[in-house]
């Protein structure tokens, strides 16, 4: 028998990057609800004070940068008593500037099957049977928790957390399948209670007791598997100073979290901030949809699916379907079949998940997959009879 710990992690969306992938997306989609041709690139800093916006644009939109930041600062939570990042006070620099018409010339054609990929790069995409939404079970049990940690601050559950926070989960594997929950680590900030409990181990005591009793053990509870209760709740004893303030973030640095925790390959290019002329965005959407339809095509168990580019070119370098020994057909078949039924050129995939309506601002926190919302169209499993019609 094989056994194995694997690990994933997920953060809240008030963590300072995961703050700076909304600032970079809520701006994609205010142009996008204005221009739906419209090309950005869009990358974003915060720090104590400050947020730095940058980047590449072509568009016939005018946006006020300043009021989108500031209002996701709102929406995210932070605000001048609840230590972070002051939307009242903060400085918002935008640094935005024309797209190269370089790079332009190699994307735009009004014929979809001819649009070019905006930049080269390649693309992984997985799904797998541990849990309903065809994901890994380590990082969907992460994301679960950091989300319950922001429902439960937004509605007053538990009115003393602050935005900041992160989860990590360890689970156990037999002969290559999830059996047991070995260890769940939470870092939530929360609000200054020394006043109230006297002491900071008093404070941590109270801390641990409600993230165990209303976050950790409901979410646990609610996959079924059997877990160690050997919790860890703030390590450090005190997070009180978090988000910007505390750390500086950027935009793109949660790219583990934001895709598969570690438990498939990563191409390397992060997704907030991009139109989905960029293939790091796009296509990554398209390898999950195809992964995804053939695990609920009950053709494999796991699979993995990988698409490179170069730029300014429509047709992918490569292409693969690899199902781990699990393939109810061989791999080179798998890979043929998906190739003839799935569109896979930069301007199809853009038409077929109908990617330039705004939707990106809630990706940004909580994995851009897992989530079967309906604006999330790479999560569908639309394709399943067509696969198995051309099988």
């Amino acid at each position: 028998m094989s056994r194995f710990l694997f690990t994933s992690e997920s953060v809240t969306e008030g963590h300072p990057d995961k703050a700076c992938d909304a600032f970079s997306d809520a701006i994609l989609d205010n142009i996008l609800s204005k221009d739906n041709e419209a090309h950005v690139a869009c990358e974003s800093l915060a720090t104590k004070g400050l947020v730095v916006i940058s980047g590449e644009i072509r568009t016939t939109a005018t946006i006020n940068v300043e009021k989108v930041v500031k209002d996701t600062i709102k929406e995210i939570g932070y605000h001048k008593t609840n230590s972070g990042i002051d939307p009242d006070d903060v400085e918002v620099l935008s640094k935005l500037h024309e797209q190269s018409p370089e790079i332009a010339q190699g994307v735009d054609s009004e014929d979809i099957s001819a649009q070019g990929a905006g930049d080269q790069g390649l693309m992984f995409g997985f799904a797998c049977k541990e849990t309903p939404e065809l994901m890994p079970l380590p990082i969907q049990i992460s994301h679960r928790l950091t989300e319950r940690l922001t429902q439960l601050r937004k509605d007053g559950t538990l009115p003393w957390l602050r935005p900041d926070g992160k989860s990590q989960v360890s689970v156990n594997y037999e002969d290559g399948r999830p059996v047991s929950i070995d260890k769940t680590v939470i870092a939530t900030q929360h609000d200054d209670m020394i006043g109230e409990y006297g002491s900071e181990n008093k404070e941590l005591e109270f801390v641990n007791k409600e993230v165990v009793e209303h976050v950790i053990r409901p979410v646990l509870d609610s996959y079924g598997y059997d877990y160690n209760e050997n919790f860890i709740v703030n390590g450090t004893g005190r997070f009180v100073y978090g988000g910007p303030e505390a750390d500086t973030g950027l935009t793109g640095r949660k790219i583990i979290v934001d895709t598969y925790g570690g438990y498939a390959p990563h191409g390397g290019g992060a997704f907030s901030g991009k139109d989905p002329s960029k293939v790091d965005r796009s296509a990554t959407y398209m390898a999950r949809y195809i992964a995804k339809n053939i695990v609920a095509s009950d053709l494999a168990d796991r699979c993995e699916v990988q698409l490179s580019y170069g730029i300014g070119v429509a047709e992918p370098t490569s292409f693969y379907v690899k199902t781990q020994g699990t393939g109810k057909k061989d791999d080179e078949t798998l890979t043929k079949l998906a190739r003839d039924v799935f569109p896979v050129k930069p301007g199809e995939i853009v038409a077929h998940l109908d990617l330039k309506k705004p939707r990106y601002r809630e990706t940004a926190a909580y994995g851009h997959f897992g989530r079967e919302l309906e604006q999330f169209t790479w999560e569908r499993t639309d394709m399943v009879e067509t696969l198995l019609e051309k099988l």
